[in-house]
């Protein structure tokens, strides 16, 4: 009898440890990462007119911030830490450069980065100079596609409990900057890297890549068992994150004005709940003192900043480097604009010219005011759209006048900003048509379906941005976005109650073919003989003529009572639209 209690006792204890060795695995992990990329060596905060976000500084500070709050966390850099590329608008002389890429290194350094993949950037100044550096810093640099001196294919963190993998792919555009390097197949390497990691018990795989997204994307297909991507290169779409089968792909900022953040809820090895934002580098955060020490005064004039003053940058990037400020002459800005036009925002247009000339003083005249009507009848030429910008003739004595000289037009008194430089919102020669609502859209646009869902209620009259010419019909996406056009006109004119269900399935199914999966109840012998014949040029001509006449050229841009135009990154809210409707 004892024996059997014994028995009955042990099994119980046995299945209370079996039940919280399950109630635990079950349990979620959560892990965050914290991430950038393409931050090309910006040491300091950029030089918008608005949001002067970004900086080494004010990066470790929050960074530090974000440590504290999530213990469990990844620092990681996508690629392209190094000055001197394309896509760095603060690129300078060679020597400035390289020094920024060092300081730059060694800032990330300080940071405390975990993982930093390896791209084509990094090879700016050879590869000499990329392999002395990195040996001056203890960083991990990941790369499973490139064998070169201190990087290796893959690191191990273990993070909330959890075996984690960082592989690093690099960009073999690597190769024009640096002909002789070693380069592996880039899914051969990587699916040799998820294989060896998984045999070491690996339950998080993240890839480093910066081949750009659409690589990406053929690539986790291609390779399975990769769990988070974060590639800054070539970034497409404003989310923060998508997802892609089980993997999430994630999307650093650049020049890292803003900071990735993304927490990850963790069961079972498969990833969950995500929640990914973008922080801004505001100057609400302390520079952190550790970083300053490192960091010269300035590296350009743009570095020395003073409201009202011009700085001027001596002994640029060396460590007695220093501003010194002068008085700034002043110029006078006049706009012209519309009351109560909630579409014309001038703003950043002058915070900008503020920025190139701190001496500017602005005066604002609405078009209605006799004076307004007096200066534009001056000005010669008629003018289509505002606001307009007119600069006194003052500016052209200013240093910064040549960076601005291309975007001006003499107007006698003044210089006029060109419109294709500062926007127009609001159409003078249009006849208001109160409640219309036009929409200027590519079907090819990343965000355009999610576009016309949320725009459908609002009626919109749909125009493509294509280009009619006589017989010749041109689009950005080439042939294949031009035969859509001529498809869903000819879609539009037999079908018309189908037509907003019909884009809306083209516009979420792009990339495939198959358009007539998208025309349900439709004679498609009908549909085709109209988009390939001259019955379909003359649809899609008369549907993009008001494009033309306007000039758009990209979408989604949106005309309000045939007069107010703006446009939005991605799809707007229904909220955001009412209010500008209703306004």
């Amino acid at each position: 009898m004892k024996k059997v209690i014994l028995l009955i006792l042990a099994a119980m204890a046995y299945s209370l440890f079996s039940a919280a060795v399950v109630c635990a695995y079950a349990k979620d992990k959560q892990i965050t990462l914290i991430y950038t990329g393409e931050t090309h060596a910006m040491l300091y905060p950029c030089s918008c007119p608005v949001e002067p976000d970004g900086g080494v500084a004010r990066r470790a500070t929050l960074i530090q911030q974000l440590r504290k709050q999530y213990p469990d966390s990844l620092l990681l850099d996508s690629g392209n830490f190094f000055s001197g590329g394309l896509a760095d608008q603060y690129t300078q002389n060679t020597q400035l450069d390289m020094l920024r890429a060092s300081l730059n290194l060694r800032a990330m350094e300080l940071m405390q980065y975990d993982a930093l993949a390896v791209s084509q950037d990094e090879f700016n100044f050879g590869k000499g100079f990329f392999e002395e550096n990195i040996a001056k810093v203890k960083l991990n640099f990941v790369s499973s596609n490139l064998k070169f001196a201190k990087t290796v294919p893959y690191i191990i963190r273990e993070v909330a409990g959890l075996k984690t993998g960082i592989i690093g792919l690099t960009n073999p555009l690597a190769k024009q900057k640096s002909g002789d390097l070693k380069f592996l197949e880039s899914r051969a390497s990587l699916a040799a890297s998820v294989r060896e990691l998984q045999k070491k018990g690996v339950t998080l795989i993240i890839l480093l890549s910066n081949l750009g997204e659409d690589e990406d994307l053929k690539i986790i297909k291609e390779v399975p068992g990769i769990s988070v991507v974060i590639d800054g290169y070539n970034r497409s779409g404003v989310e923060a994150f998508i997802r892609s089968g089980n993997t999430v792909i994630l999307r650093p900022a650049r020049q890292a004005r803003r900071l990735g953040k993304a927490v990850l809820n963790i069961r079972g090895g498969k990833i969950g709940n995500v929640s990914a934002e973008e922080i801004r580098v505001s100057d609400k955060l302390v520079d952190d003192p550790g970083l300053l020490k490192i960091l010269p005064r300035c590296f350009a004039d743009g570095d020395c900043k003073k409201e009202g003053l011009i700085g001027t940058c001596q002994d640029a990037g060396e460590a007695q480097a220093s501003c010194l400020f002068s008085e700034a002459a002043k110029i006078n800005l006049t706009v012209i604009t519309v009351k109560d036009c909630l579409t014309c925002n001038p703003k950043p247009v002058v915070n900008f010219l503020k920025k190139e000339f701190p001496g500017l003083e602005t005066s604002y005249i609405y078009y209605a005011d006799t004076k307004a009507t007096k200066i534009l009848e001056g000005l010669n030429t008629p003018v289509a759209g505002l606001p307009v910008y007119l600069l006194g003739k003052e500016i052209d004595k200013e240093k910064n006048f040549k960076n601005l000289k291309a975007s001006l037009t003499d107007k006698g008194d003044y210089y006029m900003l060109d419109p294709q430089v500062s926007g127009v919102a609001y159409f003078l020669k249009r006849a208001e048509i109160k409640g219309k609502l036009d929409l200027f859209i590519s079907l090819f646009g990343k965000e355009s379906a999610e576009v016309l869902k949320v725009i459908q209620e609002f009626n919109p009259v749909l125009h493509f941005l294509t280009i009619v010419n006589n017989d010749k019909i041109e689009a950005l996406r080439g042939k294949a976005e031009v035969e859509e056009d001529l498809r869903a006109v000819c879609v539009q004119k037999y079908y018309p109650d189908n037509f907003w269900g019909y884009i809306t399935c083209r516009a979420s199914n792009i990339e495939s073919s198959w358009w007539e999966d998208c025309a349900v109840k439709m004679d498609l012998n009908k549909i085709k003989s109209c988009a390939r014949n001259d019955e379909g040029k003359a649809l899609l001509k008369e549907n993009s003529k008001l494009a033309q006449d306007l000039k758009i050229m990209f979408g989604p841009a949106y005309l309000l009572d045939n007069q107010s135009i703006f446009s939005s990154k991605g799809a707007p809210s229904k909220k955001e639209l009412k209010k500008i409707i209703k306004k």
